[in-house]
């Protein structure tokens, strides 16, 4: 394999850097930039990098009661590439590779830390039955202007004005950026990522790009995780800034991270498909095993402070524990279209998330369900807002603290990365929770 990463350089002398990069819990590349040919050398060997830099906080500080860091003298852990392989960066001036890592401990143990080696676990008890999942991503993100301290829609690089208004499904508010979506896609070529259709969303400089389904959901999840690098370091090239947070305006529709799967058998059949537009009753139970554990999961899905602004009603992301065929207002939708695809939609997860944690959760749930021949209950029809059903947790703290002491997580994640992934939240919540915001002072200064 490292001859062919070394072929993959021999190709393209333009190449002067690699950077080396690992997902941390918050999906953030954390890594080495390194001349080509000590690049080479990691290819064969991998590199050394702390086992806790895979749990830092959003803002890249050490969490603080970490036992990764002063406890076991911060050490070292091993990356070694993973089987995707060297990518390009077309975002950079210059001409530069990226190669994503994932993280093993000095013994040669795979660190349980890491999320992708969590989505690699659950993967491996759909191989055991002799399992595919077959996986694919919608990605929603703004661009936003960026000369600004706050969310301000970009310039229309044709007038030189802001935009002004939402435009959904609009063409000439794709065309607007043509410039940028062309080499959007350029990259998603060359980066190996099945790029399909784009539409302007419904928010002010909001779009969404659907990632072709495959049947590998590693490879799914790294090329999610590639594409929001792609989107955001291009963005940068075009003199504006990309965000996947999951509300940037309190105005506007929140960024999703959609995820649609089916499975096929050792045969190549999917096991979802019955024949009918209902589905068949493994897929009725993959529906229970999601809906059962999605309160306690949905600090996946819903990880950041301002996640929690999209969870709202009536605000196109879902707030409550239901399932429907065709229906956008439920949490769990099963598309319509040709019996042989059928297939599962999970809308919950935010564009804000770790993509490797939020396909790790959702495939995790759906085999749990299955495993327990679980029954959900009777489909949602109508408006799934104004109906009564079990709800997402609406605040930061009660999903930390449902996630940590989950039986349901604990089913599908490994205890090291339960804690660490925990750890880290609770440092979050604690730094938001001790900062002043400047509309507090405002509110107080003169009337208390």
């Amino acid at each position: 394999m490292a001859n062919a990463r070394e072929s993959w350089l021999d190709d393209r002398p333009e190449i002067k850097t690699i950077r080396v990069a690992v997902s941390d819990v918050n999906g953030q590349p954390r890594g080495k930039r390194l001349p080509v040919a000590n690049g080479r050398k990691v290819l064969r060997d991998g590199a050394r990098m702390p086992l806790s830099a895979l749990n830092v906080d959003i803002w890249g500080d050490d969490i603080e009661d970490s036992p990764l860091v002063f406890a076991t003298g911060d050490a070292d852990g091993v990356l070694h590439p993973t089987e995707r392989g060297l990518v390009p960066m077309p975002w950079l001036e210059a001409p530069s590779a990226l190669l994503p890592m994932w993280m093993f401990e000095e013994s040669g143990a795979p660190f349980q830390g890491d999320p992708r080696r969590a989505l690699a676990e659950v993967l491996e008890r759909y191989r055991a039955r002799g399992w595919t999942p077959v996986v694919a991503t919608e990605l929603e993100f703004y661009l936003v202007d960026d000369g600004s301290t706050r969310p301000e829609p970009p310039m229309n690089p044709y007038s030189g004005r802001q935009m002004q208004a939402r435009d959904v499904l609009s063409l000439n508010g794709l065309d607007v950026f043509d410039a940028y979506f062309s080499e959007l896609y350029e990259a998603c070529a060359a980066m190996d990522i099945p790029a399909d259709s784009a539409i302007s969303e419904s928010g002010l400089g909001q779009f969404e790009i659907n990632l072709h389904h495959a049947a590998d959901a590693m490879k799914a999840a790294d090329d999610a995780w590639l594409f929001k690098l792609a989107v955001k370091g291009l963005a940068r090239k075009h003199e504006m800034a990309a965000t996947f947070m999951a509300k940037p305006y309190t105005e506007h529709a929140g960024n999703g991270l959609h995820v649609h799967f089916s499975v096929l058998d050792e045969t190549g059949c999917n096991i979802f498909d019955d024949g009918t537009a209902r589905g068949s009753d493994t897929l009725r139970h993959a529906v229970a095993g999601c809906l059962a554990a999605m309160r306690d999961q949905t600090l996946l899905f819903a990880p950041h402070m301002n996640a929690f602004r999209r969870v709202t009603p009536h605000s196109h992301a879902p707030t409550q524990i239901c399932w429907g065929y065709e229906n956008r207002t439920a949490a769990i939708r099963i598309p319509g279209g040709a019996p042989a695809a059928r297939r599962i939609e999970h809308r919950v997860a935010g564009g804000d998330t770790n993509p490797y944690l939020v396909i790790a959760a959702v495939l995790g749930a759906a085999l749990c369900g299955i495993e327990d021949a679980a029954a959900p209950p009777e489909p949602m029809t109508g408006n799934a807002y104004d109906q009564s059903f079990d709800q997402l947790p609406f605040s930061w703290r009660e999903a930390i603290e449902l996630f940590a002491d989950s039986p349901a997580v604990a089913r599908v994640f490994d205890g090291t990365l339960v804690r660490n992934y925990v750890r880290c939240k609770r440092q979050e919540l604690r730094r938001f929770e001790e900062r002043w915001t400047d509309f507090e002072f405002a509110a107080y200064l003169d009337t208390v």
